[in-house]
């Protein structure tokens, strides 16, 4: 089988679409599938230079829509090389410019692939909802009825990531009627370090926050709920709070900064190392007690299946799409994304005996092991792409 991935960027720091399509590609060359991607990002990029598989790289699109005037004709020419091409992601060019490939080779009785969109949590209505977001509510509804409704309802098939995120996507955009739906999971590999390598970062027990700084992620709520539970509890053994991740620089990075340091009950207790990759991250991981998400919308959590493959609870709210399966398998604690919620999350995790803490530290390795190993979700995906494909 041979497979085109085309997603609009493979740089790390923009999000986890790109590291689920690595993870995703790593698990299918494992079974056979030929795997290329055709990305808008520039040939030099030296996170492009990592990868094991064949990129084919188009030069960094324009503006917000990310316009590339070579992506048309590179598809013309080179996709009847494939049996199938996965769009990772939605509302930008590329989708726009696959479509109407596909529009023109079907009008002149050509040979096309199976069309595979997967949303990757771009359907989710909070994307409408969330404060701030007016005028982009309104251009994303405009462009569904312009653009993007002819993409979803013609594609072969939608490929979601859990349960949650197919029934979200059917809540909002109208008329919604994709030919059919698979859920085909993500895998998150199992960290090879040795656990009893590795020295701890620090003397003190820790909660990890691992993710964007970005007001999606509901750092804001964590800072003031560590805060208030200081102040209320005067509790010194209330574990350190790890917040490592990109954006520290933005403007709402900054103000999360200097809020911290502001505050003489907090300002020692809360660091942040920005963005760790490889041997640095599964450190912190394993190094934390707990791992905190308490993030507004997040379509799959890939850092908290990361910390369920340490062996690390998490303690997330409901907005998170795996929040189900967590619960299932008792291997964390989920409340809503508000402050109370926040609060109540951290509270909760301090009530636990050190008992109740280490059983639920071996749930979380149970939930990675029944739901989200690579070699898993590589064969969900191989079943419904060869579904598809024999059904084309």
């Amino acid at each position: 089988m041979n497979l085109l991935h085309l997603i609009t960027t493979l740089n790390p720091e923009l999000g986890g679409v790109c590291q689920a399509l690595r993870t995703s590609i790593a698990g299918l060359e494992k079974i056979g599938v030929n795997n290329s991607v055709v990305c808008l990002d520039d040939e030099y990029e030296e996170f492009l230079k990592v990868d094991f598989f064949k990129i084919f790289p188009l030069g960094k699109g324009k503006g917000p829509w990310c316009h590339n005037k070579n992506l048309i004709n590179w598809l013309t020419e080179n996709l009847n090389n494939y049996d199938a091409i996965i769009l990772h992601g939605l509302w930008q060019f590329p989708g726009y410019a696959l479509y109407n490939v596909f529009k023109k080779l079907k009008y002149k009785n050509k040979y096309s692939p199976a069309l595979i969109v997967m949303p990757h949590g771009m359907l989710d209505p909070y994307f409408q909802k969330a404060e701030g977001r007016k005028i982009k509510a309104i251009r994303n509804i405009l462009y569904w009825q312009i653009v993007e409704k002819n993409l979803v309802n013609n594609a072969d098939a939608l490929f979601f990531t859990c349960e949650e995120e197919r029934y979200l996507a059917s809540t909002y955009f109208r008329p919604y009627k994709p030919k059919k739906t698979f859920i085909v999971s993500l895998g998150v590999p199992f960290p090879s370090l040795d656990f009893k390598k590795i020295i701890p970062i620090t003397k003190h027990k820790s909660l990890l926050f691992l993710s964007r700084i970005h007001p999606k992620k509901g750092i804001d709520l964590l800072v003031d709920a560590y805060s208030e539970i200081i102040t209320e509890n005067k509790n010194s053994l209330l574990p350190n709070l790890i917040i490592a991740g990109p954006g520290l620089e933005t403007d709402f990075g900054n103000g999360i900064y200097n809020c911290v340091q502001a505050n003489s009950h907090i300002k020692n207790k809360i660091s942040f190392p920005g963005m760790l990759t490889g041997r640095a991250k599964w450190e912190a991981f394993y190094n934390c007690e707990a791992f905190i998400l308490p993030s507004h919308q997040e379509n799959f959590g890939i850092a908290v299946v990361e910390a369920l493959a340490c062996g690390k609870p998490v303690l997330i709210t409901d907005k998170i799409n795996i929040w189900r399966e967590i619960l299932v398998d008792k291997a964390g604690i989920v409340e809503s994304d508000t402050k109370e919620g926040v609060k109540s999350l951290i509270k909760k995790w301090l009530d636990f005996s050190d008992a109740k803490k280490k059983e639920m530290g071996k749930s979380a390795v149970e939930c990675y092991n029944s739901n989200f190993t690579v070699d898993m979700a590589a064969t969900k995906m191989y079943d419904a792409l060869s579904d598809i494909i024999d059904t084309c």
